[in-house]
């Protein structure tokens, strides 16, 4: 993430500038000025320091350790902290020790880190910071905040780094408590007001435990931020799909004379696929275009191409794609998603067709997406194809989207069977596992054995949703189940907290049609939530024509009129169906 790439550069120049006694100022020229505040100390203990120093020896050995360090090169680091066990310099110079500890801290070997820690005569801020900064890199969020709590133990008041570290811990362990806790202290010692990472680590902590209201109340709050600190935000509102807010952000950014970085693009073009602003996306193109960033970020292209096909524009996002001086498997999985979206069953499976003849394997997420293409179109040779793929390369072992993906594959081909025995082999099973398998019963006819699937769902202790609910009423009015269905209407909203929707309702007024119970379904029309239900009231015209009522054939007739009338707009497809049910009723009564 952009929010620790910056953070990681300062720490970094921090613990370097602390372990180099002869380096000097120009040595390091850390941009933007905001990381300043990071290396003022270091630098003042630098200079102080520094002369302290005459071995030319130690020095040497300390610039290599860094060099290693850098390219994380862990064997020559070994090499040269054996080297620094023979000549001693390891038990008389912090210096040595501490650039040891950082070194294995950053190569992963945290073992290591912790035993020269543990070795060295004296620990400093510098010393717990870099153990500290290498738990969190490995994700021990516990034993960073533990280290962080032993260094305060020690005496040692921890600085902006180390606090940057500890509410990276928080973040990634979901420590509420703790990172709030941290909060204060930041704010007590006064770091906010002359720190903007550390603003921007609280903003980013606070997205991370979904209290975007919070973080976006700290952000207001600062006295400075820059582009670092709003990314942390607009990612956060991105991820949970806010699209208004990323926008808002964006022109909030902009106000204050911050340019927008890359990060910050890819958020906002997404803002724009969800909320369809396909106008507003390509001024952002434009924009990118003109600032050069395409050129070398695929990331953005990718951005780019899922914006258009969110947008319904599916051919601008192959115009983008095809513009790309480099694809990538995310390329050609947006592009193949877009296709997918929208129903192109056939353009996506030619599109995977030539993703392979470029010589990319597709992963995972491209072919749980050109499965549902093949459910979709019928395509079940092709859905073989791909499920042998999956079963050479193992991933239904770790994969339940992928299991899921052909589960729904098979039931809409009408392979049922083989859909059954696809679940049975499933490791786990979720709602969607169930509901794929539901559906595929429900549509096929086979409204018994989708009821035993209801049944055997809840028994898992799975609790059904809407789309369940709608499948299962619908296999209810295949068999003339009226009391079931009747019962699992009612349980929706009773039991499940769901509310009826209108397909809820209209799978109901089916049921109720076939079965004769024409008085309970005017009742259930008169409760949908949308007052456009003409579907349903031709639903029960149909019904009462087929049994000769002609009570209820007239009231359905005089109901649907009145909505032909209000959608006149319509013109004269539906003064057709008017007529058609006109002679409906004339039938009825000529019957009678």
């Amino acid at each position: 993430m952009p929010l620790w790439c910056q953070a990681d550069v300062a720490r970094s120049g921090v613990l370097c500038f602390s372990t180099s006694p002869r380096l000097s100022c120009r040595a390091l020229d850390l941009k933007p000025p905001s990381l300043q505040p990071f290396i003022h100390e270091p630098l003042q203990r630098c200079e102080e320091e520094r002369e302290n120093s005459s071995n030319e020896e130690t020095l040497t050995l300390v610039h290599l350790v860094k060099v290693c360090t850098k390219r994380k090169d862990l064997c020559k680091g070994r090499q040269l902290h054996a080297d620094a066990l023979k000549t001693g310099c390891f038990k008389v110079d912090s210096y040595v020790g501490n650039s040891l500890l950082y070194m294995y801290a950053k190569c992963g070997s945290l073992a290591k880190a912790q035993q020269i820690f543990d070795e060295l005569p004296l620990h400093d801020v510098v010393s717990w910071t870099s153990l500290l900064s290498g738990y969190v890199d490995m994700g021990h969020g516990d034993k960073a905040l533990d280290c962080f709590k032993k260094m305060q133990y020690e005496g040692h008041s921890p600085d902006a780094v180390a606090f940057a570290c500890s509410l990276k811990a928080c973040s990634a362990m979901g420590s509420t408590e703790k990172g709030k806790e941290l909060h204060n202290q930041i704010v007590t010692n006064g770091f906010l007001g002359k720190d903007v990472i550390l603003g921007s680590a609280l903003v980013d902590m606070y997205v991370r435990f979904g209290e975007l209201s919070k973080a976006h109340q700290v952000l207001d709050e600062l006295p400075v931020r820059n582009v670092v600190t709003w990314n942390a935000l607009i990612t956060g509102y991105c991820r949970n799909e806010c699209g208004k807010e990323v926008l808002d952000c964006f022109d909030r950014l902009k106000r204050e004379g911050l340019s927008p970085t890359a990060v910050t693009f890819a958020c906002i073009l997404k803002a724009c696929g969800i909320l369809r602003e396909v106008e507003k996306g390509k001024q952002l193109h434009a924009e990118i275009i003109m600032k050069g960033m395409l050129a070398d970020n695929s990331v953005l292209g990718n951005a780019l191409m899922d914006m258009y096909a969110k947008c319904g524009e599916v051919t601008k996002a192959q115009e983008v794609f095809d513009e790309l001086p480099v694809w990538d498997i995310v390329s050609w999985t947006s592009l193949i998603t877009g296709y997918c979206q929208h129903g192109l069953g056939e353009e996506a499976l030619d599109c995977l067709e030539q993703m392979k003849s470029h010589g990319f394997l597709p992963n995972a997420i491209t072919i749980a997406c050109v499965l549902k293409v093949c459910g979709s179109i019928g395509a079940a040779e092709k859905g073989k194809e791909l499920h042998a793929e999956i079963v050479r390369n193992g991933w239904l072992r770790h994969d339940t989207v992928l299991g899921n993906a052909l589960v729904y594959m098979y039931a809409k081909c009408g392979i049922l069977p083989k859909a059954q025995k696809v679940f049975d082999e499933l490791p786990v099973r979720n709602l969607i596992s169930w509901s794929s398998l539901i559906s595929g019963y429900c549509e096929k006819g086979h409204g018994e054995e989708a009821l035993n699937c209801f049944e055997l769902m809840k028994h898992e202790g799975l609790s059904p949703d809407a789309v369940v609910f709608a499948s299962i009423l619908k296999a209810c009015s295949t068999i003339g189940a009226v009391e079931k269905g009747q019962r699992y209407f009612e349980i929706m909203s009773t039991r499940y907290g769901i509310v009826p929707s209108f397909k809820h309702h209209t799978c109901l007024v089916d049921l109720l049609c076939q079965t004769g119970h024409f008085e309970k379904v005017v009742m259930v029309i008169k409760e949908m939530p949308s007052t456009d239900n003409l579907t349903a009231w031709s639903a029960l015209l149909a019904a009462c024509r087929k049994s000769g009522t002609i009570q209820f054939g007239e009231l359905a007739f005089d109901h649907a009129a009145v909505q032909l009338d209000e959608k006149s707009v319509i013109g004269s497809v539906h003064n057709d169906v008017a007529i058609t049910r006109a002679k409906d009723v004339a039938f009825i009564e000529a019957e009678h």
